[in-house]
């Protein structure tokens, strides 16, 4: 995907200031507050029922859009966000520290907004890797501001729904040297511009929780 925010980095900016609130669910809400934006061409974001609940099925065929939604969350309340997701397949042999890699068949970005000072943007990118091992942290290949974290890597989760808890305020200490207290926004994201390839994933509800 290029570049490596939610478009380029100040996408924030242009739209309206959210409050601090619930991430709606997918399996009771639907896509309502979310909103979709191109970078090459549009991935596929649909939901659809699997083992009796509702989940977001994304797909891209050399294409790549994210979708996002701008809502504040204090990470002081709470700064745990847990979801769960599926893959079936990952992209191999591409480096996914360059440019012409930079495509996953899923992950998920929390963003804090710099505001006027959109080079203050930051952002966290929690991404289904195909060749970096899991744990491993790197600069988006677009932009400094966006640090990637694979948290699943390879063919060896793939095929079944996993669970994922992170600290997302740990996560930024330890990635940004930075002490944040809200973030601005989260988006899912499935594409494959970079690479021209083909990729599917699921994912269920977000949410944050308490410590």
């Amino acid at each position: 995907m290029r570049p490596g925010l939610f478009s380029s980095i100040p996408l924030l900016l242009l739209l309206a200031s959210a409050t601090a609130a619930e991430i709606p669910a997918f399996s009771r809400t639907g896509l309502s507050g979310w909103e979709e934006r191109s970078f090459e061409g549009n991935s596929r974001y649909r939901l659809e029922e699997q083992n009796g609940r509702q989940v977001l099925h994304a797909s891209c065929d050399g294409t790549a859009s994210v979708l996002y939604r701008e809502q504040e969350v204090d990470l002081r309340e709470t700064p745990i966000l847990r979801w769960r997701w599926r893959v079936d397949e990952v992209f191999q042999g591409n480096d996914e520290r360059s440019k012409a890699g930079d495509d996953y068949a899923a992950r998920v970005y929390v963003v804090v907004d710099g505001g006027l000072l959109p080079w203050r943007t930051l952002a966290v990118n929690y991404v289904w890797a195909g060749g970096e091992p899991r744990g491993q942290a790197w600069p988006n290949a677009f932009t400094g501001n966006a640090m990637m974290l694979a948290l699943r890597s390879g063919e060896r989760d793939t095929g079944a729904w996993r669970e994922e808890r992170r600290d997302v305020r740990e996560d930024f200490r330890r990635l940004h040297e930075r002490e944040i207290d809200v973030i601005d926004g989260v988006a899912l994201m499935t594409d494959c511009d970079n690479t021209g390839g083909q990729a599917e994933a699921w994912f269920g509800d977000i949410r944050f929780e308490a410590r």
